[in-house]
């Protein structure tokens, strides 16, 4: 197979449906939204997974003090929550898998019937304590001593719940004699686990040796039997892994399978960390399969300084957010204002500050006074750039440097927030060109040397802004695809989604002749939104 021919494949944990998605959900969904639009502009062949995760303990209660079965539960959470965030923050997925479909459960059955038949399955009992809000085993190091209504009980550090004692008979997988080659695996591909701060964890709680994992849970039945003891259901987060591979055809279209596996990026938050790059690639180990090429472990979204949670009601319905600022605004903001990897703070009154400055002054107003002028001086059709000097120059070196930078962020380092601050740094190169060649006042000079002039100027700031599209299409496709519109561009030089982000920076793309018009505000000001 050519290596040409292998998908960019890139995947969002599936959400627990336990409740409605809040920002901290959707944040992942987002980053991976633009990461994988940003590498189908780079012209490549992309697979863009997410999903939702159904199974296991907490479910069932939750379902239970709902009063309906969980199947009902998880249906309804998928059809009134789940599927409609994505439209919400415009996210362009190619497939959403659910771990009740047959296409994955089949497949987690023949899985772990392969590893129980190769001898990495035995059965023995568990008693341990469990967090049944993070469907985890937790150790000693997890928990800490609670307080208030929970004082003098062990709790989860995560979710500050107090844990449950729970004795089975289950089978385990032999994990702990993954430790060694896990090791010598993460030494021999640092680029595995990201950033440097994940990888250090990871590999520390590695270096302390592995336990054997248990892989089921027999005190309730809300999972997918185990095919060689039914009594028994899968741990559902053995179960949830598996989605990465049962969604691209593992063991059912082996053509897809080999198309797009390995993964090139697993996101992941933090806290599930663990799982992702520890228990999962000692899973594929064991399967012989090939691991993932990156697990990225990104920060938490904090509100108030606390993790972002229903739980604790610092959960916000991303609806509560674009409804007022607009699906391109909360993209924006969230891969701004938070260094991708690291823990951020949310704020209305960030999101309200960046909007205005960032988005509706520098940005939006940029793109409205070229438009106005372009019409005002040439009648609304561009006019060629006859006398390209010096200034000109600088911008469209500027812009050959922020194409570079933004290319080598975003697709490559996911770096979301330097590939934005280089794309809004030439935006504010080109604002301070246009205050320093004062069109309107070239304008006044009727000389042909003025109008020739003039005409620079402005194909200089209309250029400018045909690569700002581009570029700025993976992160706000509505604004984009509504100022490539209003610069003409669709007629010269084709569809937006076409244009190849690496070669946005290449000068004078957009032709002397293209019209140009002055549409709606790309980013109006919020009590005109909020009255619209």
């Amino acid at each position: 197979m050519a290596s040409s021919d292998k998908s960019y494949y890139v995947t969002t944990p599936i959400y627990y449906v336990n409740d409605a998605p809040h920002i901290g959900s959707a944040y992942t969904t987002t980053a991976g939204d633009v990461l994988t639009r940003w590498h189908r502009q780079r012209g490549e062949n992309v697979w863009y997974l997410t999903g939702t995760d159904e199974h296991g303990e907490k479910l069932l209660r939750t379902a239970r003090a709902n009063g309906v079965s969980p199947q009902e539960w998880t249906d309804k959470l998928v059809r009134e929550a789940w599927l409609p965030v994505l439209e919400t923050i415009d996210a362009a997925n190619d497939d959403f898998i659910r771990t009740t479909e047959k296409r994955h459960t089949e497949r987690v059955q023949e899985f772990w019937q392969n590893l129980h038949d190769a001898g990495e399955v035995y059965k023995g009992s568990y008693e341990g304590l469990y967090c049944v809000a993070c469907e985890e085993h937790k150790l000693p190091g997890d928990l800490e001593e609670g307080t208030g209504e929970y004082a003098g009980q062990l709790v989860c550090k995560v979710h500050h719940r107090p844990v449950e004692t729970i004795r089975e008979e289950n089978y385990f997988f032999k994990l702990s004699q993954y430790t060694d080659k896990l090791l010598a695996y993460y030494e021999e591909h640092p680029e595995f686990v990201q950033p440097a701060t994940a990888r250090n964890e990871v590999v520390s709680f590695v270096k302390q040796g592995l336990q054997d994992l248990s892989i089921s849970r027999t005190s309730f039945d809300w999972g997918i039997p185990i095919p060689w003891d039914t009594k028994h259901v899968l741990y559902v987060w053995i179960d949830a892994l598996l989605n990465y591979v049962t969604a691209v055809g593992y063991g059912s279209d082996e053509e897809k399978f080999e198309r797009t596996w390995p993964a090139d990026v697993h996101l992941v938050g933090k806290d599930i960390l663990r799982f992702h790059a520890v228990i999962w690639p000692a899973m594929l180990m064991a399967a012989g399969l090939p691991l993932p090429k990156k697990v990225f472990g990104h920060g938490w979204l904090l509100v108030g300084g606390e993790k972002m949670s229903k739980t604790k009601l610092t959960g916000i319905a991303p609806a509560q957010i674009t409804d007022h600022f607009g699906s391109d605004a909360y993209r924006y903001y969230f891969m701004r204002a938070i260094p991708f990897g690291q823990d951020g703070s949310f704020s209305w009154e960030d999101l309200n500050a960046r909007y205005t400055s960032e988005l509706a002054n520098d940005y939006g107003n940029l793109a409205s006074r070229v438009a106005a002028m372009v019409g005002k001086y040439f009648g609304g059709v561009l006019p060629e750039a006859s006398a390209h000097g010096p200034a000109e120059q600088t911008i469209a070196d500027a812009l050959a440097a922020a194409v570079a930078t933004a290319d080598e962020r975003i697709g490559e380092a996911l770096d979301f927030q330097g590939g934005l601050n280089a794309v809004f740094d030439f935006i504010k190169l080109v604002n301070g060109y246009l205050t320093e060649q004062e069109p309107w006042k070239v304008a006044k000079d009727e000389s042909a040397e003025g109008q020739a002039r003039l005409a620079t100027i402005l194909y200089t700031a209309a250029e400018s802004l045909r690569a700002v599209a581009v570029l700025l299409n993976a992160v706000m496709p509505k604004s984009s695809a509504a100022l490539w519109d209003s610069l003409g561009a669709e007629a010269s030089l084709g569809e937006l989604a076409k244009q190849p982000v690496q070669d946005a920076g290449r000068w004078g793309q957009l032709p002397a002749g293209s019209v140009v018009t002055k549409g709606a505000v790309l980013f109006p000001r919020l009590e005109e939104r909020a009255e619209g």
